[in-house]
């Protein structure tokens, strides 16, 4: 029960941080920088950020980084620079609403590959509470509006959900011997090479400059979105995430993770001033209601909980 409590705990805190991603991002994209260079930046400084406390965690141990190695490479490629490229991409045809929504269709990829590589097939009270969970995403995404669908758009965030899942399944291995911040470090340095060499061949735009940001109204230095995006919403969010993973499996983990975009929500509003309607707090009550019905099959469910391990060759096709 506690080892569910820290990690409920973990995966809300980590929801939290990733959802401080939207603003800190929209604040250097107003003022010229592109996508492609906001993400690069943060996820090499998150790298940096986690160094020290990673190397310290190993303690000199690199034979457990060395077995590892399939793990970080996989967490790299899928969870951190896949994900984010595609997701990218996705933005680039459709809108953000529909993007996202796409990108956390993921979380229906994490109860199949559940039942299909363990045979752990979801009970109603679990598909309901899935159902119920994205209908309350659609309202908080405001979908009900006229929105631009464009097929290459939508391959792209099919993509992108198979990044998100990539992400909760291979964080939820707790077989692995290498501890959540090591994990986190060298995941996230593959996705930094991954991502600086999409750049400079020409694969992902990359401009940035150094001027003023602005938070509703509020000027502030260009380092400060850069600090949050790195700091709070990677190096921070990543490590919490994979402690929660391994601590709840990742089915659970995944559909928690949908208060990523509540939080999104309200950071948005509380620092740029975006407000959100009606619709989206009721949304945002069915996403947590969603939430709470698959919390309560897994504290009912009679057998333990499988151990969804790390990478395996099944993946590879699925991005």
């Amino acid at each position: 029960m506690r080892t569910s409590t820290v990690g409920l705990g973990l995966a809300v805190f980590s929801a939290a941080t990733f959802g401080t991603s939207g603003s800190f991002a929209s604040s250097l994209m107003a003022t010229g920088w592109t996508p492609g260079a906001a993400v690069t930046v943060r996820i090499s400084l998150a790298a940096l950020f986690l160094t020290i406390p990673a190397l310290i965690q190993l303690r000199g141990k690199w034979s457990l980084l060395r077995r590892s190695m399939p793990t970080v490479f996989a967490f790299g490629v899928f969870a951190v620079a896949g994900a984010q490229l595609f997701y990218f991409n996705a933005v680039d045809h459709l809108s953000v609403a529909v993007a996202l929504l796409l990108e956390y269709s993921g979380t229906i990829l994490v109860v199949g590959w559940v039942w299909l590589r363990y045979g752990h097939r979801p009970r109603r009270l679990t598909l309901g509470g899935a159902a119920i969970a994205l209908s309350g995403l659609v309202l908080v995404l405001d979908l009900t509006g006229s929105q631009h669908v464009d097929m290459v758009g939508v391959l792209w965030g099919l993509a992108a959900a198979t990044g998100l899942a990539g992400y909760f399944i291979i964080s939820s291995h707790n077989d692995d011997p290498l501890p959540p911040l090591a994990l986190s470090w060298a995941g996230l340095t593959v996705g930094a090479v991954i991502l600086a060499a999409a750049g400079a061949i020409g694969i992902v735009p990359m401009h940035a400059n150094t001027h003023d940001a602005d938070f509703n109204g509020h000027h502030t230095s260009w380092l400060v979105p850069i600090l949050g995006l790195s700091f709070i919403a990677a190096a921070v969010a990543y490590a919490a995430g994979i402690g929660a993973a391994r601590r709840l499996g990742a089915r659970l983990a995944s559909f928690v993770g949908l208060a990523e975009v509540l939080f999104a929500v309200l950071f948005a509003w509380v620092l740029l001033g975006q407000q959100p309607t009606l619709l989206q707090g009721i949304g945002g009550l069915i996403v947590l209601a969603g939430i709470t019905l698959i919390k309560a099959d897994e504290r009912d469910e009679p057998t333990k909980r499988p151990v969804v391990v790390g990478p395996e060759p099944e993946l590879e096709p699925a991005v």
